[in-house]
């Protein structure tokens, strides 16, 4: 549906470098990165606002890149919604469908589609200045989708909600997604947004793609430091690591983590606190990792408890509140962790 090759814009003092990257017809693909990473200035590129300086971008097999916004069949939700202030609802709907030049009659059909489908009868008399967040951000869709666009181009949606209302829309998109079968292109900086949206994910910073995979890939298998700790890895060490037969152990201030990966150069490890378990004594088990060390901190996290684990190296371990109370943990106590070797992810 979608390829870039090698797309390359310089912005003032920003350039965005070498992108390449396909998303299939229907799939939802998000791109995640820290504010000022060119997110926006890439969905510009694919909506044709801007042309690239160098690399060529295809819809459906065709080179677009010098083609009109126009004659792209794309909708572009911006994060503020970009509504008409002089337009009520109805008339923002009605906008995109006029400029195709479809009749009057075909016009308010529509309309009324995408009014019963968004749950907003009640705001087509409204104007823009009078809605909610939340309200703006369904007539922006519905105005997007009124035109039935190939590709739907979303610019961080959600970063204006309040967490209440955040999840709402969320779940309206994904159904959107779900029944329409559009393309989208998604931009965000949350990491909640990413893994709860995507097919798949490009991480991105200053310009540059990091790293593209399925959500479970980016989140437990990160490509390096910087991706690690944008998705909320908290045990990051860094070390050496030394092949040994089938596995690969990575020393760091003392410890030795042993790993199933082949990374022989790594420079990084991490486990992700949920992979790892306590215990109040040493147990034989298939895990490699056994580690000795004394809470520090205990911290209530909502259905987790969070502890902060001395080790010599601190450790971060999320457990559930029953387990938390059934071991009578407290700080100061020692305790193991045990995690294993293919928990134990490492990267250059």
């Amino acid at each position: 549906m979608i390829r870039i090759e090698n797309v390359s814009k310089k912005w003032e003092n920003f350039m965005l470098s070498n992108i390449s990257f396909k998303v299939g017809k229907g799939e939802y693909f998000v791109v995640l990165g820290p504010t000022g990473a060119g997110k926006t200035l890439l969905l510009e590129l694919i909506a044709g606002f801007h042309s690239p300086d160098e690399g060529i971008i295809y819809i459906d097999g065709r080179d677009v890149t010098s083609l009109p916004p126009a004659e792209r069949n794309i909708g572009f939700v911006y994060q503020d919604y970009m509504l008409f202030p002089h337009m009520n609802v109805k008339e923002n709907i009605a906008y995109g469908l006029k400029m195709k030049g479809m009749e009057q009659n075909e016009i308010e059909k529509k309309i009324e589609e995408m009014a019963e489908n968004y749950r907003i009868k009640h705001l087509l008399h409204r104007y823009p200045e009078s809605l909610s967040g939340g309200e703006k951000q369904r007539v922006a869709i519905a105005r997007a989708m009124a035109i039935e666009p190939k590709i739907l181009l979303l610019d961080e949606p959600l970063s204006a909600l309040d967490p209440e209302m955040k999840v709402g829309i969320r779940r309206e998109i994904k159904n959107m997604h779900e029944k329409s079968g559009v393309t989208v292109v998604h931009v965000t900086h949350s990491r909640e947004d990413a893994m709860l949206l995507a097919d798949r994910i490009t991480v991105m910073n200053k310009g540059k793609i990091l790293q593209i995979g399925k959500p479970e890939e980016i989140f437990r298998k990160p490509a390096s430091k910087f991706i690690a700790q944008f998705v909320g890895v908290e045990n990051i060490f860094h070390g050496k690591a030394e092949k040994k037969g089938n596995i690969t152990l990575f020393k760091c201030d003392g410890l030795e983590l042993v790993s199933s990966m082949d990374v022989p150069d790594a420079k990084y490890a991490s486990i992700r606190p949920e992979d790892i378990i306590i215990s109040k004594q040493k147990i034989e088990s298939s895990a490699r990792n056994c580690i000795k060390g004394r809470v520090k901190a205990i911290v209530d996290i909502g259905s987790l408890i969070r502890l902060e684990v001395d080790c010599g190296l601190d450790f971060v371990v999320h457990i559930t509140r029953e387990s938390f109370h059934e071991m009578g943990i407290d700080v100061g106590k020692e305790i193991y962790l045990i995690f294993k070797a293919q928990n134990v992810h490492l990267f250059r």
